[in-house]
């Protein structure tokens, strides 16, 4: 099981909950759907929302304005 620690993840957005529900779920989407994945080293049984959630802490998606 992945951890990700969500004191991260709202850094990343500005500690807005809403920004990064929204950032995740449209990325997890995206992931669903067939894009490359931008994490190195993920193993194919982790779920896209995870997948989701590592690229977001590792500042690879970030969310416009």
């Amino acid at each position: 099981m992945v951890y990700v620690p969500l004191e991260k993840l709202l850094d990343k957005t500005n500690n807005s909950t809403y920004k990064l529900v929204t950032l995740a779920a449209k990325r997890a989407l995206e992931i669903a759907e067939g894009q490359p994945k931008l994490v190195g080293g993920v193993d194919a049984s982790i779920k896209p929302s995870t997948i989701a959630l590592l690229e977001i802490a590792e500042g690879k998606v970030k969310f416009k304005k």
